[in-house]
């Protein structure tokens, strides 16, 4: 089963290809993503990788996080699930 891993601390001038060469050293990478800025177009400095299965995912976190790549010093760890948020509370004219 895949497991997806955060990438943090990425230099602004990675690119996918970059960050997916890098986590294929630890085996099969089924995605590689980097989170830009909307308006901007520009990186927010992370991204997600996901590994084919746990245990290379747990050698890829083993062998990057803290290692320097492109001049910055990685943050990898297992990714959590991001929360959800309750659309129907907050803001907007049909707060009563």
């Amino acid at each position: 089963m895949a497991k997806k891993l955060y990438v943090g601390n990425l230099s602004y001038n990675t690119t996918e290809d970059g960050l997916r060469n890098l986590f294929s050293d630890f085996g099969s990478v089924a995605s590689a993503k980097i989170i830009f800025d909307r308006e901007t177009g520009n990186s927010k400095g992370f991204g997600f990788i996901e590994m084919s299965t746990d245990e290379e995912a747990n050698a890829a976190i083993a062998g990057t996080n803290g290692r320097e790549f492109e001049g910055r010093q990685l943050r990898v760890n297992e990714a959590m699930d991001k929360p959800r948020r309750d659309r129907s509370a907050g803001g907007g004219y049909n707060n009563w």
